[in-house]
């Protein structure tokens, strides 16, 4: 078979053979041939349905209206590049279950005023570097106790471990590319595993922050090139990469990418982006790829 459908239902959902009849008939009457199921994971929580000559978008389409409601994530694609070289993963709200800046902010009373501006940008509806700016002037005179205290409140989301760790076991390149900070990723790309971390990086004089950025800023179109950058430094493409985020300025890199999803990801991000993960957690980016369970690498903190 050309292609592969894969389902992945959280734990209260089992992926009962009725449900997976129904879904392989929808297959059907739209025109495809399918295949025998191939499951991930153990107590029917994710398998494969392999199918051909019907186009990808169009299953896709098939298996939205089918499973409708139901907490089960899905995606549709070829069979062939399937396993990915290369994972670019933005940080807030992806690999961290927060928004730093927006928790950084509460160490100065702010922060209700800057999570507001960053639900906007993060919706597509601010230009990112402007709204940057503008959030970081507002820390201007904050210690660096703030960042080490904010730094170690940070909580590593389900699965990003080991997402991370599963993929450089199996010989994959992965960073960490934010539009966040420095200060930030390190650590963070420490915790999960990352071997690169890029991000923006604070002006800092006499131990507190000064309201400003250093360098250029990283944007979407730096996100961007950093997939096409890492890329070509290793001869492979776009399309050898997994990339996941959640916000308009993870918007390029994912549609770039050979597998690019949508985490818990904004409205625009849900219009534009296939393959998204919205019941489950980010080990599902593993099973997209093809993996089983048992192929899993998984850290102590997540054991």
């Amino acid at each position: 078979m050309t292609h592969i459908l894969t389902l992945v239902a959280v734990e209260q959902q089992a992926l009962a053979p009725k449900l997976l009849e129904t879904v392989g008939a929808a297959l059907r009457d739209a025109g495809a041939a399918t295949g025998e199921i191939t499951w991930l994971a153990p107590e029917d929580r994710a398998c494969d349905l392999p199918f051909a000559h019907l186009a990808t978008a169009r299953a896709h389409d098939v298996a939205r209206a089918t499973l409708a409601d139901l907490p089960i994530d899905f995606h549709a694609q070829p069979t062939l590049n399937r396993r990915k070289r290369l994972l670019i993963a933005d940080m807030d709200s992806t690999i961290v279950t927060s928004e730093t800046l927006d928790e950084l902010a509460g160490e100065a009373g702010l922060k209700d005023v800057i999570a507001e501006i960053t639900a906007r940008t993060m919706r597509g509806e601010l230009d990112f570097a402007q709204a940057l700016v503008e959030r970081v002037a507002m820390l201007a005179d904050l210690p660096e106790s703030a960042l080490a205290k904010t730094a170690a409140a940070l909580t590593l989301s389900p699965g990003a471990a080991t997402l991370v760790h599963t993929m450089k076991a199996n010989g994959a390149f992965t960073a960490l590319v934010s539009g966040g900070f420095k200060y930030f990723t390190g650590k963070v790309a420490t915790r999960a595993g990352f071997v690169l971390d890029l991000a923006n990086d604070l002006a800092m004089a006499d131990g507190r922050l000064t309201g400003e950025l250093q360098g250029p800023i990283l944007d979407k179109d730096g996100k961007l090139n950093a997939l096409q950058t890492l890329s070509a430094e290793r001869g492979l493409t776009p399309a050898d990469a997994v990339t996941v985020g959640d916000g308009a300025n993870d918007l390029p890199m994912l549609l770039a990418a050979g597998l690019g999803v949508a985490y818990r990801g904004k409205p625009l991000l849900r219009e534009q982006v296939r393959a998204q993960v919205n019941h489950t957690d980010l080990r599902t980016l593993l099973f997209f790829q093809g993996y089983l369970a048992e192929e899993f690498v998984i850290p102590a903190e997540e054991s």
